[in-house]
């Protein structure tokens, strides 16, 4: 089993060496791509209202973790815009979904229409940022609709790479790769 963070290299990479592997989406990386596509559609409907801070972390956040005093403010901010309250709400259910972990296999397989039916929404939408996030999501949808069976992330991975680029930015770069080697086999231990 490999975890991917939703590159098409990486992707093509594990296929060719590794043909046997299972490659799994990162549930993280797929969130994060969701909020970026929504974000950016958000700014095409409202600039003005998109570049507000406050906004923007409400925006940003699954409801289930909003105060009801934030939701109150979300939910007055998004009444005068009819459209942008529908897409908001298709991408918390399209979070929410995606969020489910632990499923057997006969779970999965009711989950999995739900899934393709969202991502014929989107690729229908009409909007090109929802259009092009229909189109990854489509393209990934195996090794979306995979992460429900298997739990783990590629947290760790992650963490160790922030080490070694914090390392270098400290460092100013190594002259000699065996010390930064040294270095990070010490750091990541």
């Amino acid at each position: 089993m490999r975890l991917s963070d939703l590159a098409p290299v990486y992707r093509a990479l594990v296929r060719k060496h590794f043909p046997n592997a299972r490659i799994v989406a990162d549930r993280f990386h797929v969130i994060r791509l969701i909020n970026h596509h929504f974000l950016a559609c958000w700014r095409e409907l409202d600039p003005r209202g998109s570049k507000h801070r406050g906004l923007r972390s409400l925006m940003r956040r699954h409801r289930h973790n909003l105060s009801p005093e934030q939701q109150a403010r979300l939910a007055a901010y998004l009444a005068p815009h009819p459209v942008l309250k529908l897409i908001y709400r298709f991408k918390q259910r399209l979070c929410y979904l995606l969020l489910k972990k632990h499923r057997t296999r006969k779970q999965c397989q009711k989950l999995i229409p739900r899934f393709l039916r969202a991502v014929y929404q989107l690729r229908q939408a009409g909007l090109p940022q929802l259009v092009q996030l229909g189109e990854t999501l489509h393209s990934w949808s195996k090794e979306i609709v995979t992460m429900w069976r298997f739990t783990r992330n590629n947290g760790i991975t992650e963490g160790f790479h922030t080490k070694m680029e914090v390392l270098q930015r400290q460092a100013y770069g190594f002259r000699n790769f065996q010390n930064y080697r040294l270095r990070v086999k010490v750091m990541c231990s």
